[in-house]
């Protein structure tokens, strides 16, 4: 899943988007941006790689990080949330993981990768994905997946 169609349903649907990134370090908001014309639906795009800034930029709180972590589905969803709350985008795409090649534990391996969706009116939904890989192919891989989730939940 490219970012051409995910632009072409956003413009379809009238709709704009904030994407909120932790281990794929931006690289949604570039597939995007990439695009002449993104700017008629790309808002913004928050890089949140450390916990401070999940706090910091979307409000994730930090008791919410100490409890689960921040690679987990809780800290996904607050971020997806956050990025809606503090934009006027009409979606929003959450990605959180280890990317490795370190940082990784039994519960919580290489290639762990959390997502969310949120949707202003609508319920914020999340999957998550064990990718297989080098780093660079588990932020490929991450980053198609956000891709898609927005253009599945465009489109539906």
């Amino acid at each position: 899943m490219g970012g051409d169609a995910v632009l072409t349903a956003l413009k379809a649907a009238g709709l704009t988007v904030a994407t909120a990134e932790s281990c794929t370090g931006g690289l949604v908001a570039a597939a995007l941006t990439d695009i002449p014309g993104s700017s008629a639906v790309f808002e913004r795009g928050f890089v949140t790689y450390s916990n401070q800034a999940k706090t910091e930029m979307l409000g994730v709180p930090a008791a919410l990080i100490a409890e689960y972590g921040a690679v987990s589905e809780p800290v996904a969803r607050a971020m997806a949330e956050g990025a809606l709350v503090h934009s006027p985008a009409d979606i929003a795409v959450a990605i959180t993981g280890i990317a490795g090649p370190d940082g990784g534990c039994v519960e919580k391996p290489v290639g762990l990768v959390h997502f969310a969706l949120a949707r202003r009116g609508r319920a914020t939904t999340a999957a998550h994905h064990l990718f297989q890989g080098d780093r660079p192919r588990v932020r490929r891989q991450a980053t198609t997946t956000a891709l898609t989730m927005l253009s599945d939940a465009v489109r539906s």
